[in-house]
């Protein structure tokens, strides 16, 4: 059922956000996705990120010149069965840059996460920029 939820969630945001795509193809660009940071914390360059615990709200610090338009995409995983998947917008005008680490689904424990930087192509495709991994305690 959750896979299902993720999948409607994932049609939902690119059709959303489908007039936002960047629309064209630089010719090199860089991107890079730091955290994870306690939420409403430091997130300056170079601040050390944490081991976050269930429960928390976290962000990250993106930079990218692939896009002015990028999301981030956070999925979370115990035993490998997905048990969050989340999306924000970091952009000015975007939603909540944060993530609380829990749902209806994950109600304790630990989770390895990946946070996907990436945005939608012109093509309405999502394209992932950079990746951060990481683990969750209880």
């Amino acid at each position: 059922m959750l896979s299902k939820i993720a999948v409607a969630a994932t049609i939902a945001v690119s059709l959303v956000f489908a007039g936002t795509a960047f629309a064209g193809k630089p010719s090199s660009s860089s991107s890079s996705i730091a955290g994870p940071y306690l939420a409403g914390g430091s997130s300056a360059p170079g601040a050390a990120a944490i081991v976050p615990q269930f429960g928390q709200s976290i962000t990250f610090d993106v930079s990218t010149t692939a896009t002015s338009n990028p999301f981030v995409n956070l999925n979370c995983y115990q035993s490998g069965v997905l048990v969050m998947n989340s999306w924000s917008a970091f952009f000015p005008g975007g939603t909540n840059q944060s993530f609380g680490l829990y749902s209806p689904v994950w109600q304790s424990g630990a989770a390895n996460c990946q946070a996907d930087l990436g945005m939608l192509t012109s093509n309405g495709k999502w394209k992932v920029l950079a990746s951060n991994s990481f683990q969750v305690n209880a």
